[in-house]
């Protein structure tokens, strides 16, 4: 048995080197975000996906892809853009398309898993949410889905445009994945250090039982498409086959428990079973295709774990130690909204909403908030789970605004 000062040497080594060998794509993925977040309007997506018909289905599943919004941030954009005249198939084409990849996760699955995976990841992505919304557009009637709700738009942001650009792209985008991207990574070294080499040679002969035990973990939980990338990688380099760490990647952002409830409530039962039973029966074609495919990916996700002598060039460091003070930066106002007691202002109530967990929701309980008649102003914290009203508004106004844009309200904050 390793003696445990050797075994967290080499945990930090493997945590050092996965970080060092993410960092400079994930802040050039950051930054795109940022551009794509300030420069791209959201009337530009509803104006292609208003057709009802193929074509607005493939528009929405292409315009998704390099968006690096989560499986709990799509949902309220992908309401509006319903709310906005989207056909119902581009919506369903948006959902599942979307969350799986991102501009900044396909630089991140290029840098640890290779150029193949950083194809095929957005390919799988695309086809997966064109056929999606293709079902959907046949399946589903209008009178299946629910009334949706028009608070899933942004508000207008204040600032310059190269302001804006830097704070979604390193403080927003951070805050919200940070914890867990940092969940991932310290996973993806524990793996590489506490999981036997011979684990997932075990299932050798058996790829589909992988791929459903990676589903079972995987669906109801929330994992981040970048975070994912790091524990896929080190779950090959345990023997855990590509189409099995391609189910991970596929399937896990793209879905979660709180997203399978949100689209349940928002778009009706059989929209939610096609959207569902999508990205469960693609993710595992995809994977089984690309293990009969004799493509061998192992070595390229070997760079997850760089040799030690050779340590990560100065040049990685620097982006790795520029990445752990941003997110370090990030979690610290996150914890400290969480707990800092500021002096509420008169007619001011704060009230507790769950099942926020990015700013893509925090912008979407605002919007729908500053609608009802009595707000003045709205300030919601994913982070607290607590929504701060300014105005003479009902409680029953607020509960009716915050539950209609899909998040669970619990009253006035104790």
């Amino acid at each position: 048995m390793l003696p445990l000062q050797l075994i967290m040497n080499n945990f930090l080594l493997s945590l050092l080197n996965v970080v060092c060998e993410m960092a400079p794509y994930l802040l050039l993925g950051f930054l795109i975000a940022g551009i794509l977040h300030v420069f791209v309007p959201q009337k530009f997506y509803s104006k292609y996906l208003s057709r009802h018909n193929k074509l607005s289905v493939f528009w929405a599943a292409l315009m998704g892809v390099p968006l690096p919004l989560c499986s709990c941030g799509v949902i309220p954009t992908a309401i509006g853009l319903r709310k906005e005249k989207a056909s119902k198939g581009a919506v369903a084409s948006f959902l599942i398309a979307t969350p799986q990849t991102g501009i900044d996760s396909i630089l991140a699955t290029f840098s640890l898993l290779g150029l193949g995976f950083a194809i095929v990841r957005p390919v799988a992505a695309l086809i997966t949410g064109v056929c999606g919304g293709l079902l959907v557009s046949r399946l589903v009637r209008d009178d299946d889905e629910a009334d949706v709700d028009a608070s899933a738009t942004c508000p207008v942001e204040q600032g310059s445009s190269l302001w804006r650009v830097l704070k979604y792209a390193y403080f927003d985008m951070i805050r919200d994945i940070g914890l867990r991207l940092v969940v991932g990574l310290v996973v993806a070294a524990l793996i590489q250090v506490a999981v036997p080499d011979e684990f997932f040679l075990s299932f050798g002969s058996q790829p589909l039982l992988q791929m459903l035990v990676i589903l079972a973990i995987a669906v109801p939980m929330y994992i981040c498409s970048t975070g994912s990338i790091p524990v896929a990688a080190a779950l090959m380099l345990k023997g855990l086959s590509p189409g099995a760490a391609l189910v991970m990647l596929m399937a896990g952002p793209a879905v979660n428990l709180a997203s399978i409830l949100v689209v349940h409530k928002s778009m009706g039962r059989r929209f939610t079973s096609i959207y569902l039973l999508t990205i469960v029966g693609f993710s595992v074609l995809f994977g089984l295709l690309l293990n009969a495919s004799g493509l061998e990916f192992q070595l390229s996700a070997s760079q997850a774990a760089c040799c030690a002598d050779a340590g990560p060039s100065p040049f990685k460091l620097v982006c790795a130690i520029v990445l752990t003070l941003l997110i370090i930066n990030a979690l610290m106002m996150n914890i400290f909204s969480r707990f800092a007691k500021r002096p509420l202002a008169p007619d001011t109530v704060v009230y507790r909403v769950e099942d926020m967990h990015c700013s893509h929701c925090e912008a979407a309980v605002v919007r729908a908030v500053e609608e009802v008649a009595g707000v003045e102003k709205a300030k919601a914290s994913a982070s607290a789970s607590t929504l701060t009203v300014k105005g003479p508004a009902t409680e029953a106004a607020v509960r009716a605004a915050v539950e209609g844009a899909g998040y669970t309200f619990k009253g006035v904050a104790r």
